[in-house]
């Protein structure tokens, strides 16, 4: 509620400078009255009930909107109502118009029929609540044929049309009480020779094969405003892909960038900025802050949801606490777009009329000043000029008008360019670009592939000349080239993100197994873009929420999709990490397991709804998982498999109520298949995980999942010695807060019970020796295999922790660390452990074989082991191993001749 305020000097203005205010302020003594009591929110109050005076709608809504108009305009002058306010008052109702136009159209035409099949999406500024003072509204029009009333004879289009003419006629046309809103269907699919109702399938077929960018961009501000709101909830649903893309469409990017030059270019007269200026098409001007925001939106929406509004300045907002763009060029931004649409309406209050020239009159500028509280034009023009001029440079920033020159088609002039870059031989380059540009590559047989490659050539070249390994970087893009199915986009993104550029060089130069992921999936670069791709990931129950975010409408199928794409960018983004030199390989290894145990969150829940759908629930039961091995630890690597067991609680005869019952044994067996698929089959958008149950009891002779009391016996009574070895390392990662009491409770009274400790230690070393014959390491650099390696590490730590009864932990580093702490275990095996596991984490990156790393990859291996160079982490890495060598061999010097 508006609290009574000053509103005198407002009215004054608005009398003085507003030939349409004082006559509105004729027109509605009443209101005027109000008004100037200050007491705004009853001037809106009779301002709406000027819209129910008569029964004729037609009239009925230009009185209500000319009352509007008058309270609204004296709102803003005063100050009572900020921008948003105004806007959104506007934008409500045009909502209330249209849907009392929809409703007296059926009225007309279907007597006693309750409007239905008929929709109204509001586009531009309406769709996004911010419509101006004196504005038209850009809707399209849908019907649905099935459910939309039509008289006999009539086809369905026809009954549509008719509704549409009606609903536009009633708003638009101009009687002694003026008009509504003009309505400007042209935004619909080809206006030209389309109706101007369209079938909404149609429709959704358009946009899903035919549209443009700019039609894309449009969208972004779109939402149903009147009519039938299922039918067009069912419309933005079905072309919210079309709209939100997860990669990147530099098509629709490329085409706001050339409407604004075409903007620039057409109304020229008007981009000097002087009396004349266009404040909404000149440079500088309303068009461009929200252009800037859009190309942002279209960049970054289709990942993240939270950047999706249709509002300009909650856009611009959300693009900065999300780290896209700068919280000072936000803030500049927002104030610029204020005032440049706060002055947009004081040109519209004076005639009431759609212009956002400021006028060429010196007069008629100081005509507008005074409505706005200023001095004279002078004062206007000097108001605007700091905005006007910061806006225009930040957006000539974005569409770089500035192109770098090309490369030579000329092969010795081309030569002579990348030896200027840094080429010793430029011979390679020069036969890979000559392929290239032959256009047999699949990616580069249209001409704007081409073209987009000819437009990056020059950056993507002088960085592949400053990679760290020029020839196997070139080598690695020239396959990856040659594996995508379009290049355009990629093209594209690179050249607008020199910055993307140099990572892709030094993934291609370092990363073996990240150049792999991008061949197979090039968008996996768009991730990069965002700063926050280089943050650590973040809980376990946020990153969760990230992943399992869906759309209206997404189903299962789309859930496994989505999870794939979000882990595989997600886990390339850590990969990333260590390459730049942003983490240490051993958090990176914390949030490769953080990003696993969210994705089994995600899929088991939602496998669990699909499966409960068709078999419900068994009483008194529920399915838990325990992770074993690395992601136990809580410590995977990029290439991990996970290690899980299945278990559920309640009666294994309990049988489940629902359309299709199982027992509960079988009801559960069934269900962790179902979740082991969704974890490791692959679709469409790739594979996931490995998933290893072999740990389960009687391994892969057993129950795929078996019951609490069943596993807890099994512990007591059969397992092997090995078997408890691998529970040192188990963790419950999905069940209820009960279920993981009781599993820790069974794990910690497996691991604590009396037993043969040396025994034990005889078969840990048995089964080390079988390990070292069976699975031999594949070269010296093996970190895992390799004798001193991890694995002999691990068998230390698990044998010490039985013989020892202590530090029964899942994270081996805090095993370790109280082993040491008890004096079981010495403080050098702690810098030992550290090096091993962050060699293993990078090696899975540059060297997956093991094999020694190029000699331009070896610095980085170092920076991320925490060494000086190569040489000294081939020094630390031997007197690591040879710490963990001597005291494992301690123990199988003591139980070996034992077993």
């Amino acid at each position: 509620m508006t609290k009574c305020i000053d509103t005198s000097a407002a009215l004054v203005r608005a009398h003085a400078h507003s030939p349409f205010l004082a006559r509105m302020l004729t027109r509605y003594p009443h209101i005027a009255a109000s008004l100037s009591e200050g007491d705004v929110d009853a001037a809106m109050g009779m301002a709406h009930a000027e819209g129910v005076q008569t029964e004729v709608v037609a009239q009925s809504l230009r009185r209500q909107r000319g009352a509007l108009a008058l309270v609204t305009a004296i709102a803003d002058l005063s100050g009572a109502w900020n921008l948003d306010t105004v806007t959104q008052t506007l934008s409500d109702f045009a909502d209330i118009a249209l849907e009392r136009a929809i409703d007296a159209a059926f009225a007309e035409r279907f007597p006693g029929e309750a409007p239905r099949g008929f929709a109204v999406i509001a586009l531009g500024k309406h769709g996004s609540r911010e419509l101006n003072y004196s504005s038209d509204i850009d809707p399209i029009l849908i019907f649905d044929p099935e459910t939309l009333p039509h008289r006999s004879r009539e086809e369905p289009v026809d009954s549509a049309v008719r509704l549409a003419k009606r609903v536009t006629e009633l708003l638009s046309a101009r009687d002694g009480d003026g008009y509504v809103f003009r309505v400007d269907l042209r935004l619909r699919p080809s206006p030209e020779v389309t109706p101007i109702a369209l079938p909404v399938e149609a429709a959704i077929g358009y946009y899903e094969s035919m549209a443009v960018g700019w039609e894309q961009a449009a969208f972004i501000r779109a939402r149903v405003a009147a009519g039938d709101g299922p039918l067009g909830d069912y419309f933005l649903r079905s072309i919210r892909p079309f709209v939100w893309r997860r990669s990147l469409d530099f098509g629709a990017i490329d085409a706001i960038t050339d409407i604004s030059r075409r903007i620039r270019d057409h109304y020229a007269q008007g981009q000097a900025f002087a009396p004349g200026y266009d404040l909404k098409r000149g440079r500088g001007g309303i068009r461009e802050v929200e252009f800037f925001a859009q190309v942002h939106q279209l960049i970054h929406g289709g990942r993240n949801a939270a950047l999706r509004s249709g509002s300009t300045r909650e856009a611009v907002k959300a693009l900065a606490d999300h780290g896209i763009i700068e919280a000072e060029t936000a803030q500049r931004l927002d104030e610029a777009y204020v005032l440049l649409r706060t002055i947009e309406h004081r040109l519209q209050m004076v005639d009431d009329r759609q212009t956002h020239e400021l006028p060429a009159s010196i007069p008629q500028l100081d005509n507008v000043a005074h409505l706005h509280g200023l001095a004279d034009g002078g004062a206007l023009l000097a108001l605007l000029a700091p905005h006007v001029t910061w806006v225009g440079g930040n957006y000539d920033r974005l569409v770089r008008e500035d192109a770098a020159e090309q490369l030579s088609q000329n092969g010795t002039v081309l030569e002579g360019q990348l030896r200027d870059m840094g080429f010793a031989d430029p011979a390679v380059p020069l036969a890979r670009i000559a392929h290239w540009r032959e256009g047999t590559i699949r990616a580069l047989r249209s001409a704007p592939a081409r073209k987009a490659l000819e437009e990056l050539l020059p950056v993507l070249m002088k960085a592949l000349a400053d990679a760290p390994d020029p020839a196997t970087a070139l080598n690695r893009l020239d396959s990856m080239v040659a594996r995508l199915p379009s290049a355009i986009n990629f093209f594209k993104l690179l050249t607008t993100r020199p910055a993307v550029v140099q990572l892709l060089t030094e993934i291609l130069s370092h990363a073996p197994t990240l150049a792999e992921a991008l061949a197979r999936r090039s968008e996996l670069l768009d991730g990069l873009i965002d700063a926050s791709a280089f943050d650590p990931p973040p809980s376990v129950p946020e990153l969760a929420k990230q992943l399992g975010a869906l759309e209206p409408g997404d189903d299962y199928q789309m859930l496994l999709d989505r999870v794939r794409q979000r882990v595989g960018d997600k886990r390339f983004a850590l990969g990333a990490q260590i390459v730049r030199g942003h983490s240490d390989p051993l958090k990176v290894a914390a949030g490769y397991s953080r990003l696993a145990e969210s994705a089994i969150d995600v899929l088991v829940q939602g496998t669990v709804a699909e499966f409960e759908a068709a078999h419900g629930q068994v009483p008194g039961g529920e399915l838990a998982i325990l992770a074993l091995g690395r992601l136990g630890g809580g410590a995977l690597t990029h290439a991990s498999d996970l290690d899980l067991i299945y278990l559920f609680s309640g009666d294994f005869a309990a049988e489940s109520a629902g359309p299709k019952p199982l027992g509960a044994t079988q009801y559960f067996n069934r269900l962790a298949q179902r979740i082991t698929n969704a974890l490791s089959v692959q679709t469409g958008s790739g594979p996931l995980y490995e998933v290893d149950t072999r740990l389960r009891p009687s391994g892969a002779q057993g129950l795929l999942c078996v019951s609490f009391e069943s596993f807890a016996r099994y512990q007591r009574e059969a397992a092997w010695a090995w078997e408890h070895l691998a529970l040192t390392r188990a963790r419950p990662i999905y069940g209820s807060d009960v279920a993981r009491t009781s599993l820790r409770k069974i794990i910690a009274e497996t691991l604590e019970m009396p037993r043969d400790g040396e025994a034990l230690a005889r078969s840990a070393v048995k089964m080390r020796s079988e390990i070292a014959k069976h699975k031999p390491p594949a070269g010296p650099l093996d970190v895992k295999l390799v004798e001193g390696g991890l694995i002999d590490l691990e068998f230390l730590i698990h044998v010490t922790q039985f013989l020892t009864q202590s530090a029964f932990t899942p994270d081996l580093r805090e095993a370790l660390r109280q082993l040491i702490a008890s004096s079981h275990l010495p403080a050098s095996l702690l810098p030992a452990h550290d090096l091993l596991a962050r060699f293993l984490v990078v090696s899975r990156l540059v060297s997956p074989t093991s094999a020694e790393p190029a000699p331009a990859t070896r610095p980085l291996v170092a920076r991320a082991c925490q060494v000086a160079d190569w040489d000294a982490l081939l020094a630390s890495y031997m007197a690591a191993r040879q710490e963990v060598s001597e005291r494992w061999s301690a123990i199988v010097d003591r139980y070996a001749g034992e077993v």
